[in-house]
């Protein structure tokens, strides 16, 4: 797996982006009460295919020990933060906050050596409001949308995935929000993961690793209106935050050119 990107690779990503970005906005008008997780899941899964391309996190083993995920999307609602399992007993109600995470492969045959033919990855995330909520509540998903921005930013020639980091930290933490640690961002493309890690938080080890022409990065803050510790539910993948509190998530796949931050997977409406 490179650090760099090639041309070619990068107009693949560009494809398979777009089309992520369409799937997931037409996800998120599917967020009504009275609609469960697994009827959202069932679509993504058929618009994926439908375009040509192969969900990346169904089937996902983090380590070989480790159960498949089992849905196609990451489906968490309020204090459930990421890695939530679309199942048909999840049923959205009003004043919910949901998160949709996805990824795709595309396209989806890789056999072939060829860049031309090689599947990659792209993912991306929104927090989607049902109906009313409260203002704090709001503020919450405003914050968290725009500290993905304010990353994506950053994303540019000369800085460090450190300097990413210390961006979105600035802007969360005077609203008193907490900034999760044990998650972060990464690389993507030639694999779901990849190196470097790009957390929401300055780490300064991560000052090595400096953005160049090629680089492609998901950059993902997770924000939570209480303190940044998290749990992993029964299930193995479930993560919610351990005080319970409410939290956001936002992402996309983002390129580092010559110029401004190519993000691949922005949606039609944004």
């Amino acid at each position: 797996m490179s650090y760099i990107k090639t041309e070619e690779e990068i107009k693949i990503l560009k494809d398979g982006g777009k089309i992520l970005g369409h799937i997931l906005e037409t996800l998120a008008k599917m967020v009504k009460p009275g609609v469960s997780a697994k009827e959202i899941d069932d679509e993504a899964e058929r618009l994926i295919l439908k375009a040509g391309g192969l969900p990346s996190f169904k089937n996902y083993k983090s380590s070989k020990n480790d159960p498949p995920f089992p849905s196609t999307v990451c489906f968490s609602i309020n204090e459930d933060l990421v890695h939530g399992i679309a199942s048909k007993e999840k049923i959205i109600k009003k004043g919910d906050i949901v998160s949709i995470d996805i990824g795709m492969k595309y396209p989806a045959n890789s056999s072939k050596p060829k860049a031309a033919n090689r599947g990659l990855y792209t993912d991306t995330s929104i927090t989607v409001a049902v109906g009313r909520i409260p203002k704090e509540t709001k503020q919450l998903l405003n914050v968290t949308k725009q500290a993905l921005e304010i990353g994506i930013k950053h994303c540019v020639v000369g800085n460090t995935i450190a300097d990413i980091g210390r961006a979105i930290q600035e802007y969360v933490e005077p609203f008193g929000y907490g900034i999760v640690r044990d998650l972060v961002g990464h690389g993507v493309g030639h694999a779901v993961h990849e190196d470097p890690r790009v957390p929401n938080f300055y780490d300064s080890s991560l000052e090595s690793w400096k953005l160049e022409p090629g680089v492609v990065i998901a950059i993902e803050p997770m924000v939570t209106m209480g303190g940044y510790r998290i749990g992993v539910a029964d299930d193995g993948w479930s993560i919610s935050t351990a005080d319970k509190s409410l939290c956001a998530h936002s992402e996309h796949t983002v390129v580092i050119t010559c110029k401004k931050p190519m993000v691949v997977t922005r949606r039609p409406r944004e």
